[in-house]
């Protein structure tokens, strides 16, 4: 993330009760200090930072945060934020939380949307931009930047755009070799890819076609492959 940037908001956000704690649940030490110097800069006095989901989740739980910066995806287990952001939104229905993603996917946004997110920003995007979607989410507003805004009104207003075909190439490459009964192992030789790709895009495959397990999973991509001919 670049270094913070001045803005003339700053000092107006500074006096909307910057006592209240914010909560920032990342697995990244340079992102979650980059937000605290982001927060810092907005007035905010009291940064709670987690690790993980299991860490957040206990955080939000003692803390009860007005406004929680959520990544979505977190070592080992995934897209596992859109599950926490569901958790934490059942407990406080007014809790305002805030996507920082590297994910640009309209389908992972929009199933962020739909966990109860208020915001999403992508984390290549500027300082600022960060501080402008917190400002507005702490408020109670909607932010999207106007791209992903467009692409979720597209993806919403097309019915017939299924869940297969929000996959990426690279997600479509692995689930027809799941069709196929190849392993992991099998698959990541060949397309020349890590063992760890293979296994993060049936994680990202499993949130977007809305399964559970590896064996839901390959039915789908055995019945997509029977309907492919």
């Amino acid at each position: 993330m670049n270094a913070p940037v001045s803005n003339p908001m700053t000092k107006a956000a500074s006096s909307k009760g910057g006592a209240s704690p914010v909560l920032v649940i990342d697995d990244h030490p340079i992102v979650l200090q980059g937000c605290r110097r982001v927060l810092e800069d907005a007035g905010i006095e009291t940064v709670v930072e987690a690790t993980g989901v299991v860490s957040g989740y206990r955080a939000f739980h003692r803390q009860r945060p007005p406004v929680v910066i959520c990544d979505l995806t977190f070592q080992g287990s995934g897209l596992a934020g859109l599950a926490l952001i569901r958790r934490m939104r059942a407990i406080e229905p007014e809790t305002r939380v805030l996507v920082f993603s590297m994910h640009n996917d309209p389908v992972i946004v929009s199933r962020a949307l739909e966990a109860g997110a208020l915001g999403y920003v992508l984390k290549d995007h500027a300082s600022n931009e960060l501080f402008q979607a917190f400002d507005r989410v702490r408020a109670g507003e909607v932010y999207l930047d106007r791209r992903l805004a467009t692409e979720v009104a597209m993806l919403r207003a097309d019915p017939r755009r299924t869940p297969e075909t929000q996959l990426t190439p690279r997600e479509q490459q692995i689930l027809a070799r799941l069709a196929q009964g190849k392993s992991y192992g099998t698959i990541a030789a060949d397309l020349s890819v890590s063992y760890k790709t293979v296994t993060n895009a049936c994680s990202q495959m499993r949130q977007k076609l809305k399964v559970r397990t590896l064996a839901e999973l390959i039915h789908v991509a055995v019945t997509q492959a029977q309907r492919q001919g």
